[in-house]
């Protein structure tokens, strides 16, 4: 049964609406925005550390990331990915930025989605 909470941080992939490469899927009951195929940004509406935007990038961009926009911070469990938390001040003004920089084709951010392995059919023994 699909859930019918609705996520109150999906505002922030508005930006995108008039973008034709995106596209919105669910991730770790979370909304993921997805641009030219690349994974951008995760909207997380959930208990702590879940309640933030994550920013899907590699470790080695983090710095210069966290540089530009302070609110930045490595997430506690996907510790590849950076975060700014829901109840940080500077919230809003840092997902607006961090749009425009996907919007932008910001190099730092994105990543290439993992392939989803099919499950295997499990062929039973005849007899």
């Amino acid at each position: 049964m699909p859930s019918t909470i609705r996520n109150s941080l999906v505002w922030i992939f508005d930006a995108f609406e008039r973008e034709p490469t995106y596209l919105s899927k669910r991730m770790f009951g979370s909304d993921a925005a997805y641009i030219d195929g690349l994974l951008c940004l995760v909207a997380a509406d959930r208990d702590t550390p879940w309640n933030g935007l994550l920013v899907c990038t590699s470790q080695e961009r983090h710095a210069a990331l966290i540089d530009e926009m302070p609110a930045l911070r490595r997430h506690p469990v996907l510790g590849k990915w950076v975060y700014v938390p829901q109840d940080d001040p500077a919230f809003e003004d840092t997902a607006e930025r961090l749009t425009a920089l996907v919007l932008a084709r910001d190099p730092r951010i994105g990543v290439e989605p993992k392939p989803r392995k099919r499950r295997s059919q499990s062929v039973l023994p005849k007899g």
